[in-house]
This record gives C-alpha cells, structure tokens and sequence, in this order.
C-alpha cells in the first residue's frame, strides 16, 4: 500500500506533516507513506525545505493519493507544465485533498458534480470552479474525500486508513497523536466526522 502525499513548492506544513504522521502509524509491512513532489526539494510557505521520497509520476501507481495544499496552489493550478504530470484515477486510487489541494482536483475534473470541503481562503475559487463547497471539516463519497482547515488532515489521514486498515487501525493511529487527557474525547470526534462515509462494513471499531 503506497500512499502518496503531493507536496509542493509552497506546501502547508501542517497538511502535509500531520497525515504523514498519522499514516505512519500504520506498521504493516507492505505500508509506504512518501511525500511527493515535482522536485527534488521543497519549500514550504514558513520556509521549511524538504527532500522528496517519490515523485509526481510515482503518484499515477499509488494506492492512495493526498493532494496538500499550500500559498501557490492556484499558481500550480494554472500551470499545464505541472498538472499534465498528475494522472490520478478514483476508479483504483483513494484520493484526498486538503484544504486548497480540493482546487487542483476540480481543476483535474476529479470532482464532477460532488460538494467538497477545503479552507475559507480557497473556498471561492472551488466555488468558481463549479464545486459546492461544504461548511463541514470532511466528506467522501467512494473514493474521494476532501477536509476542509489545517488540522482537518489527521480526518483525512483516518479515512484512508479506515478504508484500507479498517477502524480500529484508524482509533489507534488517532489515539497516539491526540493531546493526552482528551484521547478519548478526540478519536470519538474524529472517527464521528468520517464513519458516516465509510463502506458500512468498515465503521465499526
């Protein structure tokens, strides 16, 4: 299970950071979390330069695919050069966005006539791409879900896992980041945003 975790020049640290966190939790053998990006470096939007672990044309075979979002997302939205290297397929891939990350989907025509989450900035311009937008932390339907506000990824980071580990894979990794004193509060909440758009047989713990 390959999951990768579009990160681009610009990217949300929060975004990315936290689902690669959260999905790590996950220690299954064949289970691979990358960050990936079109260059061999990237520089967040606070400064913070990573070295990618898979590339764009990497992402065409992954499992699942999380779209993050960052300063230059309408920027990367606008560039042929950039989304002609994204070939993403909900037919076989689970796919996410996060935050503006929900403008490339609609921009790649992924989201059809689906509502989606993203954050306040971005809404209008889903908005203008012809998406309804949610006022709502969450929402999928098959296999895409978007998550709407930073901290909103470890909802996102719990779907794949719910949908690919099962539920009480997703408490767990959920539980380990959740602030101590407030872990039942927390996994509760969350796994109350995403049970309802799970496959029934994957929303009990």
């Amino acid at each position: 299970m390959h999951i990768a975790i579009l990160t681009f020049q610009g990217f949300n640290e929060l975004d990315s950071f936290i689902a690669l966190c959260v999905l790590n939790r996950v220690k299954t053998p064949e289970w691979r979390v990358t960050l990936c990006c079109p260059e061999p470096e990237v520089t967040s939007m606070n400064g913070v330069t990573v070295r990618a672990q898979s590339s764009l044309e990497e992402a065409r075979g992954a499992d699942a695919v999380i779209v993050g979002s960052g300063i230059l997302t309408r920027t990367i939205a606008a560039t042929p050069a950039l989304m002609d290297r994204l070939s993403l397929d909900p037919a076989r891939q689970l796919i996410g966005a996060q935050c503006s990350g929900t403008l490339i989907l609609a921009k790649l025509g992924l989201l059809g006539d689906l509502p989606a989450c993203t954050d306040l900035t971005t809404k209008p311009w889903v908005q203008e791409a012809g998406v309804e937008v949610l006022n709502q932390p969450f929402f999928a339907r098959d296999n895409i879900a978007t998550a709407g506000g930073c901290l909103s990824s470890s909802y996102l980071a719990a779907w794949l896992i719910a949908r690919s580990e099962g539920m009480e894979a997703a408490a767990s990794a959920l539980h380990f980041v959740a602030p101590v004193g407030e872990k039942e509060s927390f996994v509760k909440g969350a796994l109350a945003n995403i049970a309802p758009y799970l496959p029934a047989g994957r929303r009990a713990a």
